[in-house]
């Protein structure tokens, strides 16, 4: 590379990838092969359009990607319509709300202190600006288990439009079927966003909403579904909503989609109907439940009691009296990186809230297993009990970067 500046910083980002642990739920890893078309020389393409109705000429081998990926996203998640341009996942999630309600109109969304994502209502947000978002809740964050019938109850009084199961910070599973119940006794249109589990539900350790009668599915296509960072929208039947969603993304909020991450999502897509994928998916479920029973071993609590899926919410400084910021800081100095996050009741600020989030999907990529993940945990809560022992930080630190090197990250998946 000529500019060296910015290779500078490649390789130092590299290194960084090598020699810590990425904890973070929603990364991962991508192989070469997705590494390889998301560089490719489709990023010099403009394709505003869709396959076969362009707006430009040139378009032999964009349309067939394009259409390659959408064959493909169907097959793997059992739906009839999707749409791969989505330039991620707020994007995606914002089209569906532009494709199918009126400015005003009411949306049902899970809270975002109990788990929910910005854009299910956040009011800093621009869906809050333009539609009204009411929420429902965790029935005891102990437990993790949803208030249904407060959901229930909610729908009858606002009558929503659209229904949305979904979360960012969320460790147990959700019952679709209670979700789709709610909606059509209040004539809503169901939408699951999935981004954090789309991989897990790829892999089949994870039920499809699209299976309980779901009409919507939003997602990332990084995440778990380790592929390119992007997002998708996929319809399970409804060819007008199908329509109506494509409308929406172009001409409606994007212009030309980005042709190289589409190919890149083709090749993720490929992968991911592998038996290998399937094989990491149950890993990453085993990997996570792991850490969580270290943490209950050593009384740390987590919201929800524990995890169903790929993530932990671990309230750090009711347990161990220290903040959300000051654990994601003396963590990432020792080599493991995660992120801060508030809890269900935080009575501290955002920026430095009770809570981490943390996830084992990069890890698992890895080649990481159940006692791996064990002995991460331990290490994670030594350095927290000892937050001010620079000594044993910089012992952690090298059985990080020993482990780190003992699990490379790996090229190739397949």
């Amino acid at each position: 590379m000529r500019d060296k500046l910015v290779e500078k910083l490649i390789k130092g980002e590299e290194k960084r990838q090598k020699e810590g642990l990425e904890l973070i739920p929603s990364e991962n890893y991508v192989s070469e092969d997705v590494l390889r078309a998301n560089g490719s020389v489709f990023t010099n393409k403009y394709s505003e359009g869709y396959p076969g109705k362009r707006y430009y000429g040139g378009q032999e081998f964009t349309d067939k990607v394009e259409s390659l990926a959408i064959e493909r996203v169907c097959k793997l998640f059992n739906c009839k319509f999707a749409n791969v341009q989505p330039h991620s996942g707020a994007p995606a999630n914002l089209a569906v709300y532009a494709a199918l309600l009126q400015p005003g109109d009411t949306v049902l969304g899970m809270d975002l202190s109990h788990g929910g994502h910005l854009t299910h209502g956040h009011p800093m947000t621009l869906p809050a600006k333009i539609y009204k978002f009411v929420t429902y809740k965790m029935k005891n964050p102990e437990t993790g288990e949803i208030d249904y019938e407060d959901m229930r109850r909610v729908a009858i009084a606002n009558k929503p439009k659209l229904i949305i199961a979904g979360f960012s910070a969320y460790p147990r599973t959700l019952d679709y079927k209670k979700f789709v119940e709610i909606a059509r006794e209040v004539g809503a249109i169901t939408m699951a966003d999935m981004a954090h589990i789309a991989g897990l539900i790829a892999g089949g350790v994870l039920r499809n909403p699209f299976d309980d009668g779901f009409d919507i599915i939003t997602s990332t296509t990084h995440k778990t579904l380790r592929g390119p960072r992007g997002g998708i929208i996929l319809t399970r039947e409804s060819e007008e909503i199908a329509t109506k969603i494509n409308k929406s993304i172009f001409p409606g909020i994007q212009g030309g989609p980005h042709m190289h991450i589409i190919a890149a999502k083709a090749v993720a897509f490929g992968e991911a109907m592998t038996p290998k994928f399937k094989k990491y998916a149950g890993q990453v479920l085993k990997n996570a439940k792991a850490m969580a029973e270290v943490l209950r071993k050593n009384k740390v609590r987590m919201i929800g009691g524990g995890t169903d899926n790929h993530l932990i919410l671990a309230d750090v400084f009711g347990s161990l009296r220290v903040t959300g910021k000051e654990a994601q800081t003396v963590l990432d100095e020792v080599g493991i990186t995660l992120n801060m996050n508030a809890i269900a009741g935080d009575t501290r600020k955002p920026m430095d809230p009770s809570g981490i989030r943390f996830g084992t999907p990069a890890i698992t990529t890895r080649g990481f297993k159940e006692k791996d993940c064990a002995k991460v945990a331990e290490l994670m809560i030594k350095v927290l009990k000892n937050k001010d022992d620079k000594k044993l930080k910089e012992s952690v630190h090298r059985e990080i970067k020993a482990l780190a090197k003992k699990f490379p990250i790996p090229k190739k998946f397949v």
